[in-house]
């Protein structure tokens, strides 16, 4: 027998039983820069980047009859005389968007309970700057474009992508305090919040009531389940899918659902970082006293079990959904979404009147009325002694801020597709929001790129 061979038959071998070294050692290699990539708090910003590179690339060759027939091929399934089908850009943009708006949902209730908005003292100054950086858009757009076929977009260029503003603070690396990204994050978190608020109220249809009683059923039972201490998440998929449907037939956006069933996951850890420690370490001892010939295979499954069930519960439900949940969307949901809606023709019908609105309507809101907003509304918020700024913050650091709270793109391709029924004049608003969180994009880094480094500045701050 080859050393290897012995070596992989070896109790607490580094190799699993059935792996041969050789193979082993070629997957790491080959998947180790995939690891350190993902990593990086600016990964999902490059891979977004990349799927809407790729759309607008389609969008515009040989293959674009083919790319905008992809999304409209129609799925569905049939049970008897039942039967349901919907396009896969609908599957995309009112399916898996509702896993994105469910961990949103969960990232605010944090937020709100735990965070930066669990005092009205901490959330202040980015409440105001959040609430500045939707008006102000809004308003500049109206201005631009309030005619009558074209003011539904007043929300468009209202929201930020926080994959994207993250990202682009963790380019500029020690230029940036560690305090101005909890102040972006807090603001961004509202910024969601109200981009979820406006898509609630403006933009879904007539409401049904036997929808919401549907989706009142789904949510009491969440709670209900919750009371009997149901711990499996699995458990709450069926109220969450019975809640999904409720609203998606009352006639308000499906979405809105995950950011409900997001607000009712609990934020409370049961067990936390101290008992899980003392209940793991009870359990390794008494496993540790045995010798190995009494250690029985169910034995060390029963440990294992309740080790396994410590580990469960040391994090709340939401924290752990959201470590979870956050790569699928980051990595995957996310840039899909992007491959479906970023894909702009740039050969069709010229700008020109309501489209030529449009999209100067929106990349003004997104390149002007997003930092113009954050700078009055924090300005006034200090003048009139409502909150104050954290230490080593200056004006350029706010401008960045502001800068990169105008790289809309995910969220305000989402509103566009809620506010325009008519493609060119969705078109339009698609190629404004890119337009604009690119440049938007650009300048914030150049100007970052002129402040002094920070000191106190954490490469590790929260993606």
């Amino acid at each position: 027998m080859s050393n290897t061979d012995s070596s992989r038959k070896k109790p607490g071998s580094s190799l699993p039983p059935e792996a041969w070294a050789p193979f082993l050692r070629l997957a790491r290699v080959a998947t180790r820069p995939i690891d350190r990539f993902i990593r990086i708090e600016a990964a999902s910003g490059i891979v977004l980047v990349a799927a809407a590179a790729i759309a607008l690339w389609l969008a515009n060759s040989r293959w674009a009859a083919g790319y905008q027939a992809l999304w409209h091929t129609p799925l569905g399934v049939r049970l008897g005389d039942f039967h349901l089908e919907r396009s896969l850009e609908w599957v995309i943009n009112d399916g898996l968007m509702v896993i994105f708006f469910f961990v949103v949902g969960m990232e605010i209730r944090r937020e709100i309970a735990n965070g930066e908005l669990s005092s009205w003292r901490r959330a202040a100054i980015p409440a105001g700057a959040a609430l500045g950086g939707m008006l102000a858009p809004a308003a500049i757009y109206l201005c631009i474009a309030g005619g009558a076929e074209t003011r539904s977009g007043w929300g468009v260029p209202m929201a930020t992508d926080i994959a994207f503003a993250v990202g682009i603070l963790t380019l500029l690396g020690d230029r940036v305090p560690a305090s101005l990204r909890v102040q972006l994050l807090a603001l961004a978190v509202i910024d969601d919040l109200g981009a979820i608020l406006v898509i609630a109220l403006f933009y879904s249809s007539g409401m049904v009531p036997s929808g919401l009683l549907v989706a009142l059923a789904g949510l009491a039972g969440i709670f209900v389940m919750q009371r009997l201490g149901v711990r499996s998440k699995l458990a709450y998929v069926a109220p969450g899918i019975i809640t999904w449907a409720g609203v998606y037939a009352s006639g308000v956006h499906p979405t809105i659902a995950g950011v409900l069933i997001g607000f009712a996951t609990p934020v409370r850890a049961w067990f936390g970082p101290e008992r899980f420690v003392s209940d793991v370490r009870s359990k390794l001892e008494q496993l540790a006293a045995q010798t190995p010939s009494e250690v029985s295979p169910h034995g060390l499954a029963e440990v294992l079990r309740q080790v396994e069930f410590a580990r469960r519960e040391a994090l709340s439900p939401a924290d752990s959904l959201v470590h979870s949940l956050h790569p699928w969307v980051a990595f995957g949901i996310m840039p899909v979404f992007a491959l479906a809606n970023a894909g702009v023709s740039l050969a069709g019908a010229p700008l020109e009147g309501p489209t030529w609105s449009v999209a100067v309507g929106v990349a003004l809101g997104l390149l002007l009325g997003k930092p113009l907003g954050v700078l009055l509304a924090i300005g006034l918020m200090i003048k009139l002694r409502i909150g104050t700024l954290p230490t080593g913050l200056t004006l350029r650091h706010l401008l960045v801020l502001g800068l990169v709270a105008g790289v809309g793109f995910t969220m305000a391709l989402f509103v566009a597709q809620l506010a325009f029924g008519q493609p060119s004049l969705l078109d339009a608003a698609k190629l404004g929001v890119l337009c604009a969180s690119g440049l938007a994009g650009v300048v914030a880094l150049v100007t970052g790129r002129t402040l002094p480094a920070a000191p106190d500045a954490s490469t590790d701050a929260q993606s």
